[in-house]
């Protein structure tokens, strides 16, 4: 597996990817491949970096984050389902802690609670959590 630094040129194919996440993790997220992409060409522009994970020339994954006061809050990771579970993910998160993260106290993301794949790969990378996130819709049936 290969590491690169993306740029705002890798936006579409970033959004591809992300649409795929948002599917993986049952997100509700609404947006079209076009709002991705427009999305991410912001965030790269903008306090967000992301790196690439490509393997035989072809992009397999991403992480996008970016530096906070206390901490790197990674908003988004993504593998390529054909290559989960087997240890390329544990890989890329060791790569970027080496690389990328150096000078960072601690690392933050959010998991949703229905995504018990995603928990499960986090609390084995060594996360624990921090808080939990609650909501109400005010308009459901009790």
């Amino acid at each position: 597996m290969q590491y690169r630094f993306a740029t705002v040129a890798d936006s579409a194919v970033l959004a591809q990817m992300n649409q795929q996440l948002i599917r993986d993790e049952g997100h509700r997220n609404p947006m079209d491949l076009p709002q991705l992409e427009v999305r991410m060409a912001d965030w790269l522009s903008g306090s967000y970096t992301a790196v690439l994970f490509e393997q035989n020339g072809t992009v397999c994954g991403y992480a996008l984050f970016r530096q906070e006061a206390e901490h790197v809050y990674l908003r988004q990771f993504y593998m390529s389902p054909a290559l989960r579970r087997k240890g390329h993910g544990r890989r890329a998160i060791e790569w970027l802690k080496a690389n990328a993260w150096t000078n960072a106290p601690r690392v933050r993301l959010d998991v949703l609670v229905g995504n018990t794949a995603g928990r499960a790969f986090w609390q084995a990378m060594g996360f624990t959590e921090y808080c939990v996130t609650m909501e109400l819709n005010p308009h459901a049936q009790a």
